[in-house]
Formats: C-alpha cells, structure tokens, sequence
C-alpha cells in the first residue's frame, strides 16, 4: 500500500498525536499504524463502509439544529481511533478524579454554608448572578453529599503535549452513551487491533453508576425504580438518551409521564402509578419544575423539588449543578482546591479571565486581539467572539459593551487543538484534524471513577480552530492502553435473578408509550388502507379503460375525505399522495406514522426499526422531483409491501405484552373503521352493481386472490359481500374484525376493570345476523335490494362510528389518567 504519511502535513508549533516532533510514529500508535499501512485502500474502504452500515443499522443519530436532515441525522463516526498511553492516561483520570471531587465539594459549600463567598475566595455575582443558581435549592442536602453524580470534562492538549481544560459539565453531562456506542461500532472494524493492544473496557464505568444510583436512591423497603428523564425526540442527543436507558435497564420517560402526589414522584403507567425512587436527568435544571422554577417549561415534572427536599426522590445530576458550568469560575479552581483539599489542581485550566474585577478587566481589554470573549452567564443570547477576527472600530464596540457590563463577559485564550489522523476515502491518505476530548466520571463508594476513554471529536475541515458537532464534526473513540478488567464490554445481567425475580411482562411501561404503540398501530393501517386505495385510482386513471369503475373508486376517495374536493383528478391525485396542505394526504399520515414510530423506539427491533427507516427513505423520495404516475405507482406498491412487512414485525417480532396488545388493537380498530366505512360508502355509490367496482373492492380488501380461488368466476356482488363482510376466516372481513375487537375489549375488562363495550357486542349480533339471501330473492325487485344495501351501508356506518367511540374511551380510561380505573397508585 503507498504511504498513509506521504501528504500528511506536519506544523512544528501543533502537537500531533499520531507523531513525534521528528515525523515519526509515537510508541503506542506504532502497532495500529503498521495494521493501517499493511491495508490496501479498498481494506480500509470496506471498514468504514461497515462502521457506515452498523450506524444505519442501529439507527444512530444527532441531530444538529437546522440542518435539513433534521433529527434523524446520522452519526458522524471516524474510522480511526483516538489512541492513549496507558502512562499517560493515569495522570489525566487522576486530575479528573480530583476535579470532580473538588466541584462536589464547590456544589456542597454553595447550596450550603457558601464560606467561599465569604472568604473572597469567589466572587458573589459570578455565583448569584448565574440563572443556574437556584435558591430554592438552598440547604438540600442530597445522600452522601454527593451533588454530581456524572462529570465530564472538555480536554484540548496544548502544543507542549499537555492537557488543559476547556469546559466543565456538571449539569446533565452529555456523550457518555455515543462513546460506548463508538466502542461497540470501532472494536468491530477492528477486531484483533483491539484484542492485541488490550484496550481497556468501559464496562465498568457503568456498572459503577448503576450501583451508585441504586445505593442512594431512597429505598423505604422496596426495589428502587429509576428512571431516564429526556426532553424528547427533538433533543440533540436523543439517541443517547434512548440508548443508555436501554443499556442501563431504566425506563425512558418524559415529565409528562411523571406525576407528584404527596412529595412522591410516581411513574403513569398502564396499570396506575407506581412510585419513582431516582431520576437520571437529561434535562437542564431550571426546566425540571415548573412548580418552583422556570414556570413556563413544558418539559419538567410539577412538584418535583419538593419530592426532592423532603428525600423522596433523588435526582442526579442534583438540581442547580449547572451553575458550575460559567467559564468565569475556572480562573479561581486552584485556589479552592488549595483552600478544600490542600492539594494543588493536577489539570490546569486554560488561561480564563472574569472581567468583572477591575484590575482583570484590565489586562482583558489590553490582550483583547488575542483573547475569546465568551459570555460569564448562559441567559446571554451572543455567540463566543475572537478578538483577532475584528476589526479595529468592532474591537473598540466590543470593548465598550464589555465596560458597561464587565461582570457579564468572560476572557479565554484560544486554545491551540492539537491534530489527530482522520482517514480520507476519497483519496485514501492519512489528513490532520483537530481533536478535542470529553471525558467522564461517575460517583462511586470510594470516589470518583473515570471512564478509562471518552468522546473524541475531530473538526469537520481542516484548519478549524474550534471542534463541536453542532459545527458539523465527526467523533472518534478513544483507546486507552493497559491492562484490561477481565469482565468484558458487557455489563448487563450482572445481578443474580432466581426464580422469584421471573417478571413475564413490563411493570414500567408509560402510558405515553402505550398510547404511541396504540397510533403506531392505527397509523400503520391508515397508510396501508391510504395506498391500497390511490393504488386502485391511479392504476385505472392510467389504464384509462373502465370510467366507472374509476368514478366509483374516486367516489370513494372523496367520501373517506382522501381526496380533495377542487381541482382536476390529476392533481387532486397527486394531492392526496403528497400535498403537504392537505392533511388527510399520504404522505401526512406516513409522517404520523413516523411520529408515532419514534416516541417508542425503544420497543421496536433493530430490524423493525430498520424497516422504518427504509419506509422513511422511500417516503423522503416521494417529495422530491417533479411527480411521474407511473413511478408513483410504482411507489404505492413498494409501501404496500414495507406496511406488510411492519405487519409481519408486530405479529411475530414483539413481545406479546400491554404495549403489544394496545399496537394490536389500534391496527384493529383503525382496519375495522376503514373497512366498514369504505363499503358503507361503496354500497351507497355506483359500484355496487358494476363487476369492475367489485374487483376493484375485493383489491382493496386484499381479498383477490382467495375469492379467485375459491369462486373461478367474476366479481359478483354475493360472494363479495359474503367474503369482505361475514367471513369469520378472512382477516379482511369486518364481521372478523369486529369480534376480535369485541374479544380484545372483553379482556381489558377481565385484566382492568374497565366499563364492557355493550354497544360492539351488540353490533356483532347485528352483523351476523345479515341474510345475504335478500339480495338473491328481493320481494320487490332493484327497489328492495337498494333498500337492504342501504340499511346494510347504515350498519356498517354505524360500526366505523362505533370504533371511533372506543378509540376515545380507551384513550381516556388508559392513557390519560382521569377516570377512577386509571387512578390507581400502586408501588411495588
């Protein structure tokens, strides 16, 4: 293979990992480095085609806000590591280690007897001025003094080779799960480099923090419930939310699936409430409660400081941790370390200036050209500013703006990345980028233990001066050499579960979730019901040959309000597949679909997941480009064929718990619903009679081929009728839908108590008794047949009326929590 180095360009004053000042390769990247220069280019191509796929796979995203991909951006990931000698790796965990310690210790004295204030050792208003110091936190004291649970911190080496800390995050730390997912991704693309060079594993650092969560959690003699508290699906980092809560074993809740009764915090789920004793937060502190701190969050859970103050809940991070996030305060960690601990600060700072002292201010304004002006407080909406990127007249505006207010501005040397090697596909060639690194620690019963790797990110171009994935960057795992622990990656089903511990289904399943699973499953009938009929439209525009069987196809459409009124049929057509204004079209519904399909992520398979990402793409396509018919076609059937996949999942990829029952009854009621709407309407239009009309129903039932079989003859009105609506065998036919709804409702009042559905039951009585027999022998010929379609067509309206009752009582009695059955409080 030619030389990975031969255009790797080499800068003095820049420290680069990969190699020595001299331009050879350090010690401990020389063993992967040879792996890489023995691979051919297509080798190397092929191990990140396979990272490419298994970030695809799993569904890895970050959402970086206003890019158009939106929140199902894929994850950037390097294929390189970013690799630590184990020398160097102890002194850097030790100086974590002791950071960590040193900002509990700061987070204790400010909530507390705040002597630092005091003693001048810090300034009031950097403290008291900061929107994340909350005082209804004050005198909390939270078990074992332990205010941060999880640290991370922001490292960049200098160009000397040391390491310097950019940025403390001490508030709901982030990256801790796309690191792990990294390893799991990395570790495969390069399996025996990862064996041989003994990277140390992460497992630990998780078990860690579940024992630390579950020792603190307060436990009144029941097993601790701890829960993962996400924003939601628009976050950022939600993947990392879901994922972690999936590796942890915690359910994935949102503050509406939480409520607070009597400084209790308890979780909604399908079978009441039950009582939450820890909350892992993913949310920022002045959005946790409503109640008592920022009133207009819709994010947080009322009531939920109180359950903490009187040690009902614990919640990690503890509530006003993000105050330690101003860069002002770096500038005074050393001295409080000397002041706390005795010790001197192990990781330096990089050189941070609070202009709200006077004799700072001034050396800040004199070194102003060199410095970053950063804000001191997070209320202040203006971006971080470089001095030497202004003008003369620009830096004398800034200057005054930082006089009129200097306690409000913050002063930061720009910190000089170093450069790490990204591999370059296109040109299949070694390229420096600059490298940042966070890394994380977790509170334990002897200190604070450091994640032996973390999040590394690379810039997304060369000559960047600053690394962030909001900016576009990629990430890298970070391989820390040494002796490796001899438990494996894995860490789940650590604990010993005998036969008293066997649980058949999910005692924490929100509400919420079950609610999502139940219009998941309505949306994925809507949309098969949806396609199957603009399939029949359009194939008969296009055939153009059978007018009427078209006009009552479209008669149909415009009764099922899936067509729009106005306009030619072209573009009503295209209107009911794409029209982003009409909100009964496809393509609305594939996008609830989608909704729906996101909030229970966590429920769904990879493959099924994947098959909904798939959907997604071919739905994404479908807006693109100037429309063609036969493409369109083309189009509906592949959806069709993807909705019957998703059929397949639900039937046999799922569990058959609360959630998958609820997703089962949703696609029930949604098929029970279309089915007798459309042949309500169908009989009442002009198809009724017509063969063309009836062969066309019987494809919208899906019931072609098993009426071709049995009957070797055309579509007659009888036989169609008798198959779409009494065949107790056809999973298309209404009178089978209706009773397995019936079965299905019985249930839930054998399991619930809920109220008996008196009015389905009867309307299975009604149904069945039809007699198709007066459409053989009619007393009063044509008269008399019309009359008994339109008594059956009143039925059958009555019945998709009916279902659509259901659907709301269901939505009131289970997901709402209104009604005396879903009162319960149950706390197990």
């Amino acid at each position: 293979m030619p030389d990975l180095l031969a255009h790797y360009p080499l800068t003095a004053d820049t420290y680069h990992e990969l190699l020595d000042a001299s331009g050879t390769v350090r010690p401990h990247w020389q063993r992967l480095f040879d792996q890489l220069q023995r691979s051919t280019p297509a080798q190397l191509r092929q191990r990140q085609a396979l990272l490419g796929r298994q970030i695809q796979e799993n569904g890895v995203t970050y959402n970086i806000y206003a890019d158009p991909k939106g929140a199902d951006r894929p994850w950037e990931l390097d294929l390189l590591p970013h690799v630590i000698a184990a020398d160097e790796w102890q002194q850097l965990a030790a100086g974590i280690a002791q950071r960590a310690r040193l900002l509990n210790a700061l987070l204790a004295d400010l909530y507390g007897p705040q002597r630092l204030i005091s003693e001048g050792l810090l300034p009031a208003e950097l403290i008291f001025g900061h929107n994340n110091f909350l005082w209804p936190c004050q005198g909390i004291q939270p078990p074992d003094a332990t205010f941060l649970h999880l640290y991370a911190v922001d490292l960049a080496r200098a160009p000397d080779g040391r390491w310097w800390v950019t940025a403390d995050r001490t508030q709901a730390p982030s990256g801790a799960g796309y690191a792990l997912e990294n390893r799991m991704i990395v570790s495969r693309a390069f399996p025996e480099q990862y064996r041989d060079l003994q990277v140390q594993h992460l497992a630990g650092f998780f078990r860690t923090l579940q024992q630390t969560l579950a020792d603190q959690a307060p436990r009144d003699a029941e097993a601790p419930l701890i829960v993962l508290l996400t924003p939601g699906r628009f976050n950022e980092s939600y993947f990392e939310h879901l994922y972690l809560a999936r590796q942890l074993g915690y359910p994935l809740v949102e503050g509406g699936d939480l409520t607070v009764r009597d400084a209790t915090v308890y979780l909604k789920t399908l079978s009441g409430l039950r009582r939450v004793h820890a909350i892992m937060r993913r949310l920022d502190d002045s959005f946790c409660d409503p109640l008592e701190l920022r009133t207009d969050s819709a994010l947080g859970v009322p009531g939920l400081l109180e359950a903490v103050r009187r040690g009902r809940v614990l919640v990690a991070n503890a509530l006003g941790s993000g105050v330690l996030e101003s860069p002002g305060l770096l500038g005074f960690l050393p001295k409080i370390c000397e002041q706390l601990f005795g010790e001197e600060l192990i990781l330096p700072s990089i050189a941070t200036w609070w202009c709200g002292e006077a004799p700072v201010l001034a050396e800040a304004l004199e070194k102003l050209p060199q410095l970053l002006i950063k804000p001191a407080f997070p209320s202040q909406s203006f971006a971080p500013v470089f001095g030497g990127d202004l003008s003369e007249p620009q830096r004398q505006v800034l200057a005054e703006r930082i006089r009129a207010r200097p306690y409000a501005y913050v002063a930061q040397e720009l910190a000089q990345l170093s450069q790490a090697p990204v591999w370059q596909a296109e040109d299949g060639k070694l390229q420096p980028r600059a490298i940042g690194m966070r890394v994380y620690a977790v509170a334990s019963r002897d200190g604070y233990r450091v994640l032996p790797g973390g999040l590394a990110r690379v810039a997304a171009v060369a000559d960047a001066e600053a690394v962030a994935m909001q900016r576009g960057g990629a990430s890298k795992d970070t391989w820390v050499l040494g002796e490796r622990s001899p438990s494996g990656e894995q860490w789940k089903g650590q604990r010993s579960i005998g036969v008293h511990d066997l649980v058949r289904s999910d005692p924490y399943l929100p509400s919420r979730v079950v609610e999502n699973l139940f219009w998941f499953g309505r949306y994925c009938e809507r949309c098969d019901g949806s396609a199957r009929l603009l399939r029949i439209m359009l194939a008969r525009y296009l055939d153009g040959s059978d007018p009427q069987a078209l006009q009552a196809a479209v008669e149909l459409g415009e009764s099922l309000m899936l067509l729009p009124d106005a306009g030619e049929l072209p573009e009503r057509l295209l209107a009911a597949l794409r029209g982003a204004d009409w909100s009964f079209s496809l393509r609305s519904d594939l996008q609830r679909l989608q909704w729906a399909a996101s909030q229970v992520r966590g429920k769904l398979s990879r493959e099924n997941w994947q098959a909904l990402v798939e959907l997604q793409h071919d739905a994404l396509a479908l807006e693109a480009g100037e429309p063609d018919f036969g493409e369109l076609l083309d189009f509906l059937n592949r959806l069709v064929m993807s909705l019957a996949a998703l059929s397949g999942f639900a039937l046999d990829d799922m569990t058959r718990d609360e959630g998958w029952r609820f997703l089962m009854i949703g696609r029930r009621i949604e098929r029970l619903q279309f089915l007798s709407s459309s042949l309500a309407a169908f009989l009442r239009g002009s198809g009724a009679f017509d063969q063309a009309g009836l062969e066309w129903l019987l494809e919208l039932g899906n019931s072609s081929i098993t009426y071709r079989s049995r009957y070797l003859a055309v579509a007659q009105l009888i036989p169609v009728l008798d198959l779409l609506l009494l065949d107790e065998q056809n999973p298309h036919a209404v009178l089978f839908q209706l009773k397995l709804v019936s079965r299905t409702l019985n249930r839930l009042h054998d399991d619930f108590g809920v109220p008996r559905e008196v009015a389905l039951s009867g309307l299975v009585g009604r149904l069945a008794a039809f007699d198709l027999g007066c459409l053989e022998h009619p007393l009063f010929g044509e008269a008399s047949v019309r009359a008994a379609l339109e008594g059956l067509a009143d039925l059958l309206q009555g019945i998709a009326d009916a279902s659509g009752e259901v659907s709301d009582r269901l939505a009131l009695r289970h997901f709402a929590h209104v009604d005396g059955v879903s009162q319960q409080t149950v706390s197990v």
